[in-house]
């Protein structure tokens, strides 16, 4: 008879975080295939639309698309395709094209020359999503950087390589970007300024939660933040808040609505709505904001 497992848990360093994965109720032999499957659908994710890999759809983009439309795999396509429509919706908050931004700041390496591109270029006259999965940047400025939804979605496909090899329950979470299927969870929040401290308990059920918060450092005895996530109109660090976590069916809506929270805050409210999303919001101050349809599952601590 095949032993069941109240719990397995693995982790591997990918997605430039640790990730880890959490199976339960399921046969050794099973969850171990399962977890590798999983983990290699993760590692595919990292090879297509790693920024900094030479050779994946991301780079090639980069260096091609402006030349000639150019064919990415079909899960490249299906983010840059979400990207178009968040970059619409949010009325140019979230922007893939904010990437040489992010390179003048040392955010990410230059790979090469300065990049032309306005800060007002409009995205959609900027990238072109053509059929047979075709990409084609209507300006040799463009450079795309998927950071700030591919781990999420990284995350999802895992999800559904576990779900799909008939593992009921279990949990993938990749530095913060988690989502949990089957049993309920209880996740704990810590605060940015102090990640001892824990700031809410926050029940999960069949949910993806994703969070950014602003680096506190100390420099001459007083902590100050910085953000990496970049304003795109002015090309500046939000710094409006100090961190967000947003609830979303799937990580990958949740892990890009982080950053638009991040910068919109309170404005976000139809947004979230519109992607049956939730979200919690770390004032300067440390008080906390909850979206209504979110307090049942958000316990402060004492």
């Amino acid at each position: 008879m095949a032993v069941v497992s109240d719990s397995i848990r693995r982790a591997r360093p990918l997605l430039g975080t640790f990730v880890e994965i959490e199976v339960v109720g399921a046969t050794r032999s099973v969850t171990d295939v399962a977890i590798d499957a999983a983990f290699d659908a993760i590692d595919e994710v990292h090879r297509l639309m790693s920024f900094h890999e030479p050779h994946s759809d991301v780079s090639r983009l980069n260096q091609d698309a402006c030349i000639r439309p150019t064919r990415v795999d079909p899960w490249t396509f299906q983010v840059l395709e979400t990207a178009t429509e968040l970059y619409r919706l949010t009325d140019r908050v979230f922007d893939v094209t904010i990437a040489p931004a992010l390179q003048a700041m040392g955010l990410l390496p230059r790979l090469r020359g300065d990049p032309v591109l306005s800060r007002n270029a409009r995205f959609a006259d900027a990238i072109e999503l053509l059929p047979g999965n075709m990409v084609r940047f209507r300006s040799a400025g463009v450079t795309i950087d998927l950071g700030g939804i591919a781990k999420g979605f990284a995350v999802d496909r895992a999800v559904d390589v576990l779900c799909g090899l008939g593992i009921a329950t279990g949990m993938v979470n990749a530095g913060g970007d988690l989502r949990v299927f089957g049993e309920p969870r209880m996740i704990h929040l810590r605060d940015p300024r102090d990640p001892g401290r824990s700031l809410c308990r926050i029940d999960v059920v069949d949910d993806a939660l994703a969070s950014t918060a602003l680096r506190f450092d100390l420099i001459d005895g007083v902590r100050s933040g910085h953000s990496a996530v970049i304003e795109p109109s002015t090309h500046r660090p939000a710094g409006s808040i100090d961190g967000v976590t947003v609830r979303a069916p799937s990580c990958m809506i949740a892990d890009a609505l982080t950053k638009v929270v991040m910068i919109s805050a309170s404005d976000s409210g139809g947004l979230l709505e519109h992607y049956k999303a939730s979200a919690l919001l770390i004032g300067t101050d440390g008080d906390l904001q909850i979206t209504s349809d979110w307090h049942h599952a958000v316990h402060l601590a004492a």
